[in-house]
């Protein structure tokens, strides 16, 4: 094609030689700041490449004559934390369990770690505030306690867990599958189910829960109590309130008894650190429920096998 250049007469600029439908470009020279700034920014694209990690290979990347990755600067502001935070994390290290309350700005440090590493842990089940997923898992906000709500208690079971068959001192309680294994009947189990709502205050007395009551007696009162007042010896809940983990209505009992759910916690003994468990445990005594420590003799009577009056492996 012929050289179409010309100059432009009103601008006194050169064209590049294309037209379009009479409409001419004009060569416009780019202006120099931002020519300058291009060739600054290719100066400094280079220079990145070689100074940092850039170029991706086969496993990694180009390390850079610095050394510097993301990676290792993490590293560096998590012992720099860790430092920080070394003197408050070792004081309760060395503070027992049941003493933290005595020491409110150490009570308080725990909580806070525990309350992070609760959000990582435990809100998968347990909710972001400890309430819990009905039917499921359980509410850690109220004051109803399978196993006992004062530190000592709710550190062991972090630690060892519930119904771990791979660790020994594990929570462990097994209700009976009274219907599916052929224990009762249809009829004894609806009996029973009428029992246990009037302990709970949800139904009146009736020939049903009268013949229950016997049922509950046999069958019941060795673990949950003569008057449905729990055992936290062997986890058996209180069947008095209106507090219920899987509901208390009929057809939620009636299931329960047929085929109890015998729900899985892990252990953390292994996953966590000891500090960690401990302000865990600090943190979920805060929600709302904690209690004071029992009496020791009651401690011992409810002590797991392994597990000693201070509520330790």
């Amino acid at each position: 094609m012929a050289d179409k250049r010309r100059i432009d007469e009103a601008t006194g600029t050169s064209t590049v030689g294309h037209e379009w439908d009479g409409i001419e470009e004009l060569n416009t020279p780019l202006p120099r700041w931002w020519l300058w700034t291009f060739y600054l920014t290719i100066i400094w694209a280079l220079g990145y490449a070689i100074l940092y990690p850039a170029w991706p290979m086969v496993h990694s990347a180009t390390k850079g004559v610095l050394g510097w990755s993301s990676r290792g600067q993490l590293e560096k502001e998590l012992a720099a934390e860790a430092q920080r935070r070394a003197p408050i994390v070792n004081a309760i290290a060395a503070t027992p369990i049941a003493e933290l309350p005595a020491r409110p700005q150490l009570m308080q440090a725990a909580i806070q770690g525990g309350g992070a590493a609760f959000r990582v842990h435990c809100v998968q089940c347990h909710g972001a505030g400890g309430a819990g997923v009905k039917k499921l898992y359980p509410n850690l906000t109220d004051d109803d306690w399978l196993w006992g709500g004062d530190l000592a208690a709710i550190h062991y079971t972090i630690t060892n867990g519930i119904r771990n068959p791979d660790v020994k001192t594990t929570r462990i309680s097994q209700m009976p599958a009274f219907g599916r294994d052929g224990i009762l009947d249809a009829r004894q189990i609806d009996d029973l189910v009428s029992h246990v709502r009037v302990i709970s205050r949800q139904e009146k007395p009736s020939a049903s829960s009268a013949r229950g009551a016997a049922l509950f007696s046999a069958n019941c009162a060795v673990c949950h109590g003569a008057g449905g007042e729990g055992g936290r010896s062997v986890g058996a809940p209180k069947l008095t309130d209106a507090i219920w983990l899987y509901g208390g209505d009929r057809a939620s009992l009636t299931a329960t008894i047929n085929q109890p759910r015998n729900g899985v916690m892990p252990h953390w003994g292994e996953r966590l650190d000891p500090v960690t468990i401990k302000m865990l445990a600090a943190y979920v005594y805060s929600l709302g429920g904690g209690e004071k420590a029992p009496a020791p003799a009651a401690v011992a009577a409810a002590a797991p096998e392994g597990q000693g009056a201070d509520g330790q492996p």
